[in-house]
């Protein structure tokens, strides 16, 4: 008689795989968050190994701020395509033109004016159920998501009043208006997306590795230069080699110094670092309250 023992990524691997089919299960039409970021990438990967050889049986949305690095959209609109998936992107910049996304007087970020957006396309499409890429280590509000994460009628996100999950247990159940957003990669780290991202050999965007771009010092990290976010009077461009770790809106995205030019790099830097993932992005630096204020309002 043998025994079959999965290691640490394998055992990360089935699990979120088991959850990708609770969804399909349990819900009518579900869908997948996809950026093109690092966590996406290994969701996308994941959803083929739960689907195949099967079409996937949900579609692909992303919310572009207008903001975006330009490679990160050049991937997501490439990998899309590669694997015949419908894509459904839906723009910030329509709904401040419509009027159902209002900046306020002299802000910059495009965070908060995401949720009307991706709450707009969840009621278009009638989606009951969001899979993202979240996951637990990345900051005090996204610790606190279970694995289905209860979403009301008006897209709100109350921690205090979710569902238990016992034995791998997960509790679909909707009210008409209601939605659920699914976060198969809840137990991963920073560390274990790149590992299985180096075990599948997954492409990344470039912008992930070692690259050369102009930067500015500010708010103690360096942002990179460019038409959205012009380099202000008293700032001096610096010419470097940097790369992202976590991609949010290229105003707000820091950039780390790095000769990280592959992925065995990116793991040992990470290894090694003592800044945390999110903690070079602008956005959640400013409140500490910041992510869990936006995911209540509606935020993924």
């Amino acid at each position: 008689m043998t025994s079959y023992h999965l290691d640490h990524l394998q055992h990360l691997e089935t699990e979120a795989i088991h959850i990708m089919r609770e969804v399909a299960g349990e819900f009518e039409r579900p869908a997948l968050l996809f950026s093109g970021g690092k966590d996406s990438i290994c969701l996308l990967r994941l959803a083929e190994k739960a689907f195949r050889p099967s079409e996937l049986p949900l579609p692909l949305l992303n919310v572009d701020t207008g903001h975006h690095f330009p490679e990160l959209n050049e991937f997501r609109d490439r990998r899309a395509q590669q694997l015949g998936a419908k894509l459904i992107v839906r723009r910030v910049e329509d709904a401040i033109a419509s009027g159902a996304a209002l900046p306020a007087p002299g802000e910059v970020s495009r965070n908060r004016l995401q949720i009307p957006v991706l709450l707009a396309a969840i009621e278009e499409y009638r989606f009951d159920a969001c899979i993202g890429g979240a996951r637990r280590d990345e900051e005090r509000a996204r610790a606190k998501e279970r694995f289905f994460s209860f979403r009301d009628s008006f897209g709100q996100w109350d921690p205090k009043n979710q569902r238990p999950e016992i034995w791998n247990l997960y509790n679909g159940r909707l009210n008409p208006g209601d939605n659920m957003r699914v976060f198969p990669l809840n137990n991963w780290t920073e560390t274990d997306v790149w590992e299985y991202i180096r075990q599948e050999e997954l492409e990344v965007p470039s912008i992930y590795f070692s690259h050369r771009r102009p930067c500015v010092r500010r708010g103690g990290q360096w942002l990179p230069v460019n038409a959205i976010l012009p380099p202000r009077p008293a700032e001096t461009v610096r010419d470097l080699v940097v790369r992202v770790r976590t991609i949010g809106d290229i105003i707000s995205t820091g950039l780390v110094e790095s000769p990280a030019a592959t992925v065995d790099d990116i793991i040992a830097e990470i290894a090694a670092a003592r800044v945390t993932e999110r903690g070079s992005r602008a956005d959640d630096r400013a409140s500490e309250a910041a992510m869990e204020d936006r995911k209540k309002a509606g935020y993924f």
